[in-house]
């Protein structure tokens, strides 16, 4: 329940802090007091789009701040309170709403700023407000079908019903999107598979190009490169008939002999060994250098024609180097690979596709079921609800159709209503007078309020359009919702005021609005001018007194 009210500098607000009881609160006021602004600031605190136009004039920013306890807190307020990491106790909840005059909004739970988003959730456990035009509301299929839901008790159907839905429409556009790349790659299919064949037959080899190039050169000059081999080893391995290693081993020799009378010359000799070990390595290098080059013939036709493969490959794939040509030779088999793959994903997407909808099916078909037990019993309590309220010949039921499938079931669900004997039923919207639409809703919220565990409910003139002692029953019933829950009534009939266990009167001074607690004896005076306006007679303020003291009396 909303256990406190404090509002600072709203619209016409100056100031207003009040604590509000349990059960049912009467609110009444002249049109003009600002009873609407009342609501605007409690709609401030469930989340309601604020702008700076709600500041009073000249402040700086506005303050609303409600508490609310909880005998038993619901669990969607306590997972939204976990899911935002703020402990609770599950007792007493501050929420304050701040609007600065930038335009911009703080929200805060218990201290902890949070996004206006969260009030938004958290405003579904708190408050119910039924204003004096949601009414329009039966016309909304969709809000029939939630009436009749909270009644057959379905809430926790309805919820897999649609996690069942999501899991159909996430499956689906996996598929599609599956099927659109699969077509897409088997439309490439041939042309991907060509290209591949190409660059897996060259048997292209990171760096071969480099090594084709030099093995081309040396090709390309053989016959030069062996005629000056050959010389080489001529003029080392045989000079006038004798090698340069010979002579060089006979002059070791010499040095060797001298060397025993000339110390000096030992170092020569050792130097001179070396030369001669050293030429005759290269002369050994030389030799294997010249056998292992190979005569041009076709071998360099080969290598030729080998480079050329590679720079048309270059071209055709619009390459530079051999690792592009295999990076591109790779994505080519990737695209294979997926084909098949994307094959087996599509093939597991659409079974899994279809056991989701054969569940969901099933679910549709419990949902119905339960719809169509729970529609005629329903039917019959508000049939019976809109009677008490002087509607004597009301005829009301629910004609439920099939409809495709969706995230709410496979039903269509239409509200059927006539209210004077021998007039076919027709929907409701399109029959029902604004009087009848307002007692119908009452009927449907009384039931609502048994179901959907709502802590608080607030009326705003639901009672428009409607007079006499079918105002008076209103009263009655709303009443009788009072005891189990908070209910605010803003009224404009006396039948209701005279209910409650509080009674408000919103008042506007000096171009400021108001909002105190009557005494006893001020209530009467408000419920007489209620019945006689603003000239307040002694028959009006005995008939007030009247209907105060059936208060007790036995509803419905």
């Amino acid at each position: 329940m909303l256990h406190s009210l404090h509002i600072s500098n709203y619209v016409l607000i100056d100031s207003l802090d009040t604590s509000l009881p349990e059960g049912l609160i009467i609110i009444t006021g002249q049109t003009g007091a600002g009873k609407s602004i009342l609501l605007g600031a409690v709609s401030l605190v469930l989340g309601a789009k604020a702008d700076a136009s709600v500041i009073s004039p000249g402040a700086d920013s506005c303050v609303v701040e409600g508490e609310f306890v909880f005998d038993e807190a619901p669990e969607g307020l306590l997972q939204i309170m976990e899911e935002q990491d703020m402990d609770w106790d599950g007792r007493s909840l501050l929420i304050r709403r701040v609007v600065a005059a930038s335009g911009r909004s703080r929200c805060f739970v218990n201290d902890c700023p949070v996004p206006a988003a969260v009030l938004q959730s958290m405003a579904g456990y708190l408050i119910d407000i039924h204003s004096q035009h949601q009414s329009l509301a039966l016309a909304d299929r969709r809000f029939q079908m939630s009436v009749l839901d909270h009644y057959a008790g379905n809430m926790e159907l309805l919820a897999r019903s649609r996690e069942s839905w999501k899991r159909i429409l996430s499956l689906r556009s996996e598929l599609a999107a599956c099927q659109e790349r699969l077509s897409r790659l088997r439309e490439e299919k041939e042309y991907n598979n060509a290209r591949f064949e190409v660059l897996d037959k060259a048997k292209i080899r990171e760096g071969e190009l480099e090594e084709l190039e030099q093995l081309q050169k040396k090709l390309a000059n053989a016959e030069e490169i062996h005629e000056s081999l050959s010389e080489i080893r001529a003029l080392v391995d045989a000079s006038d008939g004798v090698s340069v290693s010979a002579a060089l081993k006979d002059a070791v020799r010499l040095l060797s002999r001298s060397s025993k009378f000339v110390p000096e010359l030992s170092a020569l000799e050792t130097r001179l060994e070396s030369a001669r070990l050293e030429i005759e390595d290269i002369l050994s290098e030389v030799v294997s250098i010249d056998e292992g080059v190979p005569d041009s013939g076709d071998k360099l036709s080969e290598v030729e024609g080998r480079m050329s493969l590679i720079y048309d490959l270059f071209t055709k794939f619009g390459c530079r180097t051999e690792g592009e040509l295999l990076e591109r030779r790779g994505e080519y088999e990737q695209a294979l690979f997926d084909s098949g793959a994307l094959e087996d994903e599509a093939a597991r997407l659409g079974a899994a596709l279809e056991a989701a909808q054969a569940a969901h099916s099933a679910l549709c078909a419990e949902l119905a079921a339960s719809r169509r037990r729970a529609a005629p019993s329903f039917a019959s309590s508000i049939e019976q609800s809109v009677r008490f309220l002087e509607l004597d010949s009301a005829v009301f039921f629910v004609e439920l159709s099939d409809a495709p499938e969706g995230p709410d079931g496979a039903d269509s669900v239409r509200f059927m209503f006539s209210s004077n004997p021998g007039v076919p039923a027709a929907e409701i919207a399109k029959c029902a007078s604004g009087g009848e639409m307002s007692r119908i809703m009452l009927s449907l919220k009384a039931m609502m309020a048994q179901y959907t565990g709502m802590p608080t409910l607030i009326f705003d003139e639901i009672d428009t359009g409607v007079s006499g002692s079918a105002a008076d029953k209103m009263g009655q019933m709303i009443c009788r919702m009072g005891r189990d829950m908070q209910v605010f009534a803003i009224t404009h009939l006396p039948q209701v005021a005279s209910r409650g266990n509080a009674h408000f009167v919103v008042s506007k001074d000096g171009g400021h609005s108001t909002m105190r607690l009557l005494s006893d004896e001020e209530r009467v005076q408000e419920i007489a001018r209620l019945l006689s306006g603003s000239q307040i007679t002694p028959e009006a303020v005995a008939n007030a007194k009247s209907l105060l003291a059936q208060q007790a009396e036995t509803i419905i």
